[in-house]
């Protein structure tokens, strides 16, 4: 995804009048509360609401807007693309979904992978 594509697939995440992504917005996209957003991103709750954790939280909820992104583009919807996030198995990871790669740090897989798909490569 080119970095307009992501800006314009991004802005559906934006957090009112501030340049920031929107937690809240993020949550309601995927179905989950604030908490377990906070535990996917590896931030603490609080820190999602406070206005002086804007920046860490946008950085942390970056990646997963990407993949978002990248998945409603290639799924051609916003709620397919939920439901592959958390559901979802991908190909050589024990069963781990997209979700579970998040939480544990590692998005610039399912990154990688979407890159692939989208690429022509089957996995």
């Amino acid at each position: 995804m080119s970095s307009a594509a992501f800006q314009i697939a991004a802005l559906r995440f934006e957090e009112g009048r501030t340049p920031f992504l929107s937690a809240r917005r993020v949550a309601e996209q995927l179905g989950v509360n604030l908490g377990e957003l906070a535990g996917l991103i590896g931030v603490a709750r609080n820190t999602l609401t406070a206005k002086t954790g804007a920046r860490k939280v946008d950085a942390a909820l970056s990646p997963v807007v990407r993949i978002l992104s990248m998945a409603s583009e290639m799924a051609g919807d916003e709620q397919r693309a939920a439901i592959w996030f958390k559901h979802q198995p991908i190909p050589g990871w024990a069963g781990k979904t997209a979700y579970d790669l998040v939480h544990d740090g590692k998005a610039e897989k399912v990154l990688s992978y979407l890159e692939a798909v989208r690429s022509g490569v089957y996995a």
